[in-house]
């Protein structure tokens, strides 16, 4: 099942990316005797979608036809690193091909684009910024293929 992380903005070089490029990589070797991935990644340019619909629009046309969209927002639930990994897992047999994990803008998603996500899942209550929620987003990634490999990455 291949995994895209599509957000709103880029993220140029600097600590986020090399941190994002480091734990892709990771995800991709762990899960790749899992059927998981490979984790790509669409950067969607803020500019050219101004306002939470036209944003909305260009997550849209950002996610792969098809995919199972899991929206990032406070709003959402909190799992734990075992429940994503249960997630990913239970996605994978059922024969989805695409998960596309999404991250809005400065002002979240548009309510109508979060509603209609098949998953809605939060990292907490606090707001972080989109370059932070990735750099969190692909190490609870790699964390989740950990936990079905067995590996001893990930510690209860």
């Amino acid at each position: 099942m291949r995994v895209h992380i599509t957000a709103m903005g880029r993220i140029r070089s600097g600590p986020e990316r090399t941190l994002i490029d480091d734990y892709a990589k990771r995800f991709d070797r762990t899960g790749r005797p899992l059927s998981l991935g490979p984790l790509f990644e669409a950067e969607v340019d803020p500019r050219k979608a101004a306002g939470p619909e036209a944003e909305a629009d260009a997550l849209r046309k950002a996610v792969p036809d098809g995919a199972l969209i899991c929206a990032l927002d406070e709003r959402g639930k909190p799992r734990s690193s075992r429940d994503l990994a249960g997630m990913l897992s239970r996605w994978r047999d059922d024969g989805r091909s695409d998960v596309a994990f999404v991250i809005g803008g400065a002002d979240g998603l548009h309510p109508e684009f979060r509603d209609g996500a098949d998953e809605c899942l939060s990292f907490g209550r606090m707001v972080f910024p989109h370059m932070l929620v990735r750099v969190m987003l692909a190490e609870q990634l790699y964390r989740a293929a950990s936990i079905l490999a067995g590996t001893p990455y990930h510690r209860d």
